[in-house]
């Protein structure tokens, strides 16, 4: 008998494609879900000094395997201008990264040591509308930040699957929105997206590794984003971050990125089923102290490639 059969809500009535989806995902105190996470990451760049570092790698991929268990410790109800607070524990059931590079690398070692150690950890964040808030934990199981950067970017994106209008979404419907980008060595930099609600389909959620085959649950909806990394301001502006000021340095040049992303998201459920997402940045900046002169300048493309999918309970 299937776990997540369990807590599922009750079947939909068969939708037209006129009818309105509010992806909005419905859980309940007690259900578990799993996915597994595979991404692959390769990168390019080169980075000019003051000193020379003849051991620098310039290139390295890194493939990530994850699979990681939701559990719903509580579910606090919304009122009529605000969302429910949903009380998640993550779990790390399976976690493993290689890196190769084509010399010493030492950021890549540490972010594979990073994601190996979190295998059999957990922590728990609360998710109340597009806001993922009250993490706790997640610094104890992986001090590494860009490690706790990506988990927590994964988990937020199996409890909240996509962003979509208030008034929910029909077939055929496009939509737009952007965010600021953060912690970034550049200003004004904004992430894209425009998607569209492609089509209805009968969802497909994959059996364990242990088993073999895909098993229906019911319909899903498609939907397409394509995004974009933009620029807002203009090319005269001063593009450091208050950070950079802070500390005696200055910023330029540019950060550029697109990619896309298709997800099959449960009608019944609001659950995130599937979701495949590749996506290219490319940078060229430079950081550049005030009083010595002296500069750093990095130039590099990174491709990334991720794969999510909903697994049948062992």
């Amino acid at each position: 008998m299937l776990a997540i059969a369990l807590v599922l809500p009750p079947p939909s009535p068969a939708r037209s494609t006129a009818q309105r989806f509010e992806p909005a995902p419905h859980f309940v105190k007690g259900a578990t879900l799993r996915y597994s996470i595979d991404s692959r990451t390769d990168s390019n760049e080169h980075t000019t000094t003051p000193i020379i570092n003849p051991e620098g790698a310039t290139q390295y991929q890194q493939s990530t395997s994850i699979v990681v268990r939701l559990d719903v410790l509580e579910v606090q109800p919304g009122g009529p201008d605000s969302p429910p607070a949903i009380h998640f524990r993550a779990t790390f059931e399976q976690a493993r990264a290689d890196s190769q590079a084509d010399a010493y690398a030492p950021a890549a070692a540490a972010l594979d040591d990073g994601i190996d150690q979190l295998e059999g950890r957990s922590f728990d964040l609360t998710v109340a509308g597009a806001d993922a808030r009250g993490v706790e934990g997640l610094e104890k199981i992986a001090a590494n930040r860009e490690v706790a950067s990506r988990v927590l970017s994964w988990v937020r994106l199996l409890c909240l699957p996509s962003t979509v209008p208030a008034a929910g979404i029909v077939v055929g419907q496009k939509w737009s929105d952007e965010r600021a980008l953060t912690d970034m060595p550049l200003t004004g930099l904004f992430w894209r997206n425009d998607s569209t609600y492609l089509r209805n389909e009968p969802c497909a959620v994959s059996a364990p590794k242990s088993s073999t085959g895909a098993f229906a649950l019911g319909d899903c909806a498609v939907l397409l984003t394509r995004f974009t990394i933009v620029r807002h301001g203009s090319d005269r502006d001063d593009r450091t971050p208050d950070s950079y000021l802070h500390n005696g340095l200055r910023t330029s040049g540019k950060w550029t990125g697109s990619g896309e992303s298709l997800e099959s998201i449960s009608l019944g459920s609001g659950w995130l089923v599937s979701s495949t997402q590749t996506a290219t940045q490319d940078m060229d900046y430079q950081i550049v102290s005030a009083s010595s002169g002296s500069r750093i300048h990095n130039v590099g493309r990174t491709t990334t490639q991720t794969q999510i999918t909903l697994l049948l309970s062992p």
